[in-house]
């Protein structure tokens, strides 16, 4: 059965194909993923790693939690499933330009 891992501390430089190779000297990938921002189309330097069984996913969070890729220390480990966010609060409540006070228009 496949098993998730996050993985954080990536590089802005980092690509998916270096992802999945490093984790690939470890075990079967199955996918490898790099997070981006939806404005910028920049990574915002974690991703998700998808293994091929739950062995070689703990074989990839022991070898690879700690040690370095393209010059940044990666953070590894079981990913958790996605919760559901509370809607964010609107502090602005509508009122403009964050001000909050009397307008002058």
């Amino acid at each position: 059965m496949a098993k998730k891992l996050y993985v954080g501390g990536l590089s802005y430089t980092t690509t998916e194909e270096t992802l999945k190779d490093a984790f690939a000297q470890v075990g079967a990938v199955d996918t490898a993923t790099i997070i981006l921002d939806k404005m910028s189309g920049r990574s915002k330097g974690f991703g998700f790693v998808e293994m091929s069984t739950a062995e070689d996913a703990q074989k990839a969070i022991e070898a690879l939690n700690g040690k370095e890729l393209d010059g940044r220390t990666l953070t590894v480990n079981e990913a958790r499933p996605m919760t559901d966010k509370p809607p964010r609060r609107d502090f602005d409540r509508g009122r403009g330009f964050g001000g909050g006070g009397r307008s002058n228009w």
